[in-house]
């Protein structure tokens, strides 16, 4: 593995297969932030993380076929597959209603507005888009993560520590039970993500990886996927990536299905939750 602290360019090697069907560009024009203390925060943020490359040789022997497989699913399944997302997060969004007003109360009774956090995540063919999320952490806690980066627990790009210290007592139990994510139903609405798909992390870490990780964002990011109902936080990336892939593989309406059950249990166990 090659590191290096300069962002990818992900054009320097084209794959024929994936060319039409994948568009690898990365987003530093678009997701910067416009103000220029936010251009240096998140500058410095690139140069922290975690880089995570393969060399060409590397590359040449593993499965660049991900988006093409993606293009080759019927199109009967791509269309239920969204109907399904509108349908199931609309009728979710009316029954949790009383569940988001109760956490929203409790976020503020704690910590202050705002109640809700977004912030640019990768989605699909490598696009930002605003991701929403109940605010789990406190209001400066995005200021925090660049002295953060050193104690990262995950092995790649992604972003994970035990006992986030900037957290607040709120943010641990919606934490836990995942009701922290359920404004990304509005996300599925708009078409930025679906129900069952890989999480989508933050551009930035995104950016450090190589071609091979990057194809498991040739699908809409999702809720859940096989990495939640594997352990998430508790696995490592470089598995946390194969996950992703192999569900590109085995996408099917009876796949999702399965998904979403075996997603239950384990939103109530909280298992790798923080």
């Amino acid at each position: 593995m090659n590191v290096t602290t300069t962002a990818p360019n992900i054009r320097s090697k084209p794959e024929n297969q994936m060319k039409d069907a994948f568009d690898f560009k990365f987003l530093n024009s678009n997701v910067v932030e416009k103000e220029e203390q936010g251009q240096e925060e998140r500058a410095a943020l690139i140069n922290g993380v975690k880089v995570y490359r393969r060399s060409s040789a590397e590359l040449e022997k593993l499965d660049m076929t991900i988006a093409a497989i993606w293009q080759s699913k019927p199109l009967y399944y791509k269309f239920i597959k969204r109907a399904f997302d509108i349908v199931a997060s609309l009728v979710a969004l009316v029954c949790l209603s009383p569940l988001f007003f109760i956490t929203a109360i409790a976020i503020a009774i704690e910590d202050g507005f705002p109640v809700f956090f977004s912030q640019m995540r990768t989605g699909a063919n490598m696009k930002a888009f605003r991701f929403y999320k109940f605010r789990s952490m406190y209001k400066d806690a995005p200021r925090q993560l660049k002295d953060l980066m050193k104690n990262n627990e995950q092995s790649g790009p992604a972003f994970k520590i035990k006992n986030d210290p900037r957290i607040t007592k709120v943010g641990h139990f919606i934490r836990h039970y995942s009701i922290d994510e359920l404004p990304q139903l509005v996300n599925i609405i708009k078409g930025d993500m679906s129900i069952v798909g890989p999480r989508p992390i933050l551009d930035f870490q995104m950016e450090a990886c190589d071609e091979y990780d990057c194809q498991r964002m040739c699908v809409r990011p999702g809720l859940t996927c096989y990495w939640q109902i594997s352990g998430r936080a508790n696995i490592s990336w470089e598995k946390w990536v194969e996950l992703d892939l192999q569900y590109v593989r085995d996408m099917s309406i009876l796949t999702d299905l399965k998904l979403i059950l075996k997603t239950i249990p384990v939103i109530f166990k909280g298992a790798g939750a923080y």
